[in-house]
């Protein structure tokens, strides 16, 4: 009923409302199923992780409809004393620039970064740094790189974090292991410099970066030297005109411009869906103010950086500025409920499936209602070939594919998609088969550990095929008798049984006893086969390993204690010679345990 009354209300509403303002959009999308909105958890580190490494990445769980992510990290709850409110795009990981300080409670705070509603700022989590326990790395690169030419009079200097340094100090000179220009000034945990003056032109430029922490400093780095070019003017940043930086709800073909800067000759413009990353554009070069018109997906921010050139070289120090797009599938705010609502399926199918070997029927269906489907198997270098456009596919061979459910709708007339997709791996399970049942004889009890022929995906029980199951292949304690040990395959590739006879006995006598006093199995003794009952023994004669006579018995005596003289014998092996009425000997051994 819900979903014929939905498709109603699209097919004779839809239309006109999408002609009218983003927010009775929103409202018409009240009525359709909308999903709460949860803060991410911590993935690496975790949250009450400890002896966290100082350069370790951050990363958190994947918010479904969050267009972006601000982090802050601090060494109190909600503080931003490293990094404050860092904007990271979809990106679901940072890296904090200079690395964590040692030995110390790092909190993490993620807001929930949105376009048209207050951003939502979730619970600070926190972690622990371990301490360090060696001198830091050197920097493993430089701006200007080694051995570069012609570099700019007024270049900043700057580097990548060494790992475990929490500062850095600089020298320059124009001579090796000069430091005329600066004399080995302690920078403190940043990663550039920017000289008060020019640097000489036409020079030789040697440069010493050494890292340091608690510990000390770095040894044998190697100096940097690179040579200026002749004096010049550098151009200034510029900004964007259209869009502005921080604007929302940009069309998705829009063509860029901004401000011209009076001595540059071109510009070098990057794109990106994160701070980090340059997926849209990549450094290219334009002569003019704007760019060629972009196709941009709906629902993200995006991030540019343009930098102006000239002969002299780059503008420095150009910050990175951002616009959000805001069309399509949602996330759109319900301000009643205060939910997002979005127009694409959400996803329940699992990330990992398992097919039977041998099995030519592997059918996988559909976990999502949805208009349509489609199912990709990816190659070894991310190619995808289509295999299915129904809710149900035929796979036989493991590897990683792609599962896509999509929605149809019309938006003035013309149709599109609301997908929304998911890579999963396939692994190929196989009938358990059992290769041997391990058998430890304890105190009064027997260990199991069942070994397969091949490793799987498999859970055992013991005496039962209905379980309960576990996931060790391993039964302590259990009573000794005969005991039957089931394994079954998780994915439903079938179970199998395996009989453990325990023979306690050889010909009648016992292989072990515990003489602990606990009145079980206290005495060794001859036992009579149950198949007749009676005893064709006539004496037993114990030894100990030298040889050495412990004890003379009758086989219809209560048995031997363990003792001789008096005193307990310790845990060992004996040996046992016993003359039958036809004086025929029968020899073997057994244990002693306590």
């Amino acid at each position: 009923v819900y979903k014929n009354a939905m498709k109603e209300i699209w097919d004779i509403r839809l239309p006109q409302l999408l002609a009218l303002p983003i927010l009775f959009v929103a409202l018409f999308f009240t009525s359709l199923k909308s999903i709460a909105q949860e803060c991410p958890s911590l993935l690496n580190p975790t949250a009450g992780a400890i002896s966290v490494p100082v350069n370790s990445p951050i990363t958190w769980e994947a918010v479904t409809g969050v267009p972006g992510y601000i982090i802050s990290l601090g060494t109190s709850a909600g503080g931003n004393d490293i990094v404050n409110e860092r904007n990271v795009g979809t990106s679901t990981s940072f890296s904090p620039p200079t690395g964590l300080p040692e030995n110390t409670e790092i909190f993490v705070t993620i807001t929930l970064f949105f376009f048209n509603q207050p951003n939502i700022v979730c619970d600070t989590q926190s972690f622990t740094t371990a301490a360090l326990t060696e001198v830091p790395d050197c920097v493993p690169s430089t701006v200007p790189s080694n051995n570069a030419n012609n570099i700019n009079t007024s270049t900043n200097i700057s580097w990548s974090a060494a790992s475990g340094a929490s500062g850095y100090i600089l020298s320059i000179g124009t001579t090796l292991n000069g430091s005329e220009i600066l004399n080995n000034v302690d920078i403190g945990n940043n990663l550039s410099y920017d000289p008060p003056t020019d640097l000489p032109a036409e020079t030789a430029i040697y440069i010493n970066i050494i890292p340091y922490n608690r510990i000390g400093m770095a040894m044998g780095c190697s100096t940097i030297s690179f040579t200026t070019a002749a004096a010049a003017v550098l151009p200034a940043c510029t900004s964007m005109i259209s869009p502005i930086d921080g604007e929302t709800n940009v069309p998705l073909s829009p063509t860029l411009q901004w401000n011209a800067v009076e001595n540059a000759t071109g510009y070098r413009v990057s794109i990106g869906t994160t701070p980090f990353d340059t997926n849209i554009l990549d450094n290219a070069i334009l002569f003019n103010t704007s760019t060629v018109v972009v196709d941009f997906e709906p629902n993200r921010t995006f991030f540019i950086t343009i930098v102006p050139f000239n002969e002299a070289g780059e503008a420095m120090g150009c910050t990175q500025e951002t616009f959000s797009t805001l069309l399509g599938c949602g996330p759109y705010f319900d301000p009643i409920s205060g939910d997002l609502i979005v127009l694409n399926p959400q996803l329940t199918f699992p990330d990992t499936i398992s097919i039977c070997d041998g099995n030519e029927l592997n059918k996988i269906t559909a976990t999502d209602e949805a208009d349509g489907y489609r199912w990709y198997q990816l190659d070894e270098r991310g190619n995808e070939s289509l295999l299915s456009s129904t809710s149900e596919v035929f796979i036989d061979t493991k590897g990683k594919y792609i599962y896509e459910a999509y929605v149809i709708l019309e938006d003035s007339g013309n149709t599109f998609e609301c997908s929304s997709s998911k890579t999963f791996e396939v692994t190929i399970s196989k009938a358990p088969v059992i290769e041997d049942v391990s058998v430890d004889i304890g105190a009064n009890s027997l260990n199991y550990i069942i070994n397969t022929t091949t490793p799987g995906n498999y859970e055992f029980a013991l005496d039962n095929e209905n379980g309960p199951y576990q996931d060790s292949n391993r039964f302590n304690n259990i009573s000794i008798e005969n005991h039957t040990v089931y394994v079954r395959d998780k994915d439903g590739c079938g179970t199998v049984e395996w009989l453990v006879e325990q023979d306690l006995t050889v010909n009648g006598f016992p292989k072990f006893f515990t003489p602990n006093g606990d009145g079980v199995n206290d005495l060794w003794r001859f036992i009579p086969p149950i198949q007749t009952g009676e005893s064709n023994i006539s004496v037993i004669f114990i030894y100990d390993r030298f040889g050495s006579l412990l004890a003379q018995l009758s086989p219809d005596t209560k048995g031997w204690n363990g003792m001789v003289n008096g005193r307990p014998l310790p845990e060992s092996n004996y040996w046992f010679k016993a003359l039958t009425i036809s004086n025929k000997e029968v020899k073997g051994h057994f244990s002693l345990k306590r």
